[in-house]
């Protein structure tokens, strides 16, 4: 039995195939946990729901900006933004089907020691209540009433989370936070106009995985999200205040990347496939 870790796939359906392959990938025997990203600006996300969904509980899969935005499209809450590349799923004859099983995955997973989530954690959450959170925001996506609080959901504030938050704002925090952080105060303010490699942030801010007394800090955590987070002539993977970035740039012309786990807690080992796409699609 083998357990991966994958990083963003943004619609990028033949890297993963390469993947499964090289990694000699077994449903029967195996598990992928995908940290979010699944779809979009990428060529085929059609193909890669086809392929996440029909693996069953083989593939575990976690839902990131991308993924809620298309949502979002698909329930008519918005229009496709420049770039996108979700024409082909919308109009499949099984496009229902797929946007449903996309609605009913989770917003974070705890297993085999890892805590992961798409983008981040703020440093006042713990491991138990990021969570607790994820599953309000799990409970309202797979609800009758997806199409009002995805209307709700966008929006840079609040900017910081408080216990005493309700409704949409609650709900936003905690999307934003799972979903687009990168860069927080110490204090869990959040910042939303940077997406810059962790040595260039915003004044006053830092990666939020390197706040100090972060109460996860104890806890490993797989994230994907920042495919910016080094330089692209540092493109390698390693720990970072016991955190492991995954996303690797695939879409951008970099690598899709695994994460074996090992016996032991934090152990991993990497595989990663280079990926073809010719287009630089914007950021």
């Amino acid at each position: 039995m083998a357990l991966y870790l994958i990083g963003d796939l943004q619609g990028c359906d033949a890297p993963l195939k390469r993947l499964l392959e090289t990694i000699d990938f077994s449903p029967s025997i195996d598990t992928l946990y995908l940290l979010g990203d699944l779809v979009n600006r990428g060529p085929d996300s059609l193909g890669v729901l086809r392929r996440l969904s029909g693996l069953g509980d083989a593939a575990q899969c976690l839902l990131g900006n991308h993924d809620l935005h298309a949502l979002a499209v698909w329930q008519g809450v918005r229009s496709a933004k420049r770039g996108d590349t979700l024409q082909p799923l919308l109009d499949a004859d099984d496009s229902t089907t797929l946007f449903d099983w996309l609605r009913h995955r989770p917003m974070a997973q705890r297993a085999h020691g890892w805590l992961m989530v798409h983008a981040g954690v703020l440093p006042q959450w713990t491991a138990a209540q990021t969570m607790a959170l994820a599953a309000e925001v799990e409970q309202v996506l797979r609800g009758p009433n997806i199409k009002t609080h995805l209307m709700a959901m966008y929006g840079n504030t609040p900017a910081a989370w408080s216990h005493q938050l309700a409704g949409a704002e609650r709900l936003r925090v905690i999307i934003n936070t799972l979903t687009r952080l990168r860069f927080c105060s110490a204090d869990g303010l959040m910042d939303f106009t940077s997406n810059n490699n962790a040595d260039n942030p915003p004044d006053g801010f830092i990666p939020w995985f390197n706040v100090p007394g972060r109460a996860t800090q104890d806890q490993p955590i797989a994230f994907g999200h920042w495919s910016t987070l080094m330089p692209d002539n540092q493109r390698t993977t390693h720990m970072r205040s016991n955190t492991l970035p995954l996303d690797t740039g695939c879409v951008w012309g970099g690598c899709l990347t695994a994460a074996k786990l090992g016996s032991a807690a934090g152990e991993f080992e990497l595989i990663q496939v280079h990926c073809e796409q010719a287009q630089n699609p914007e950021r």
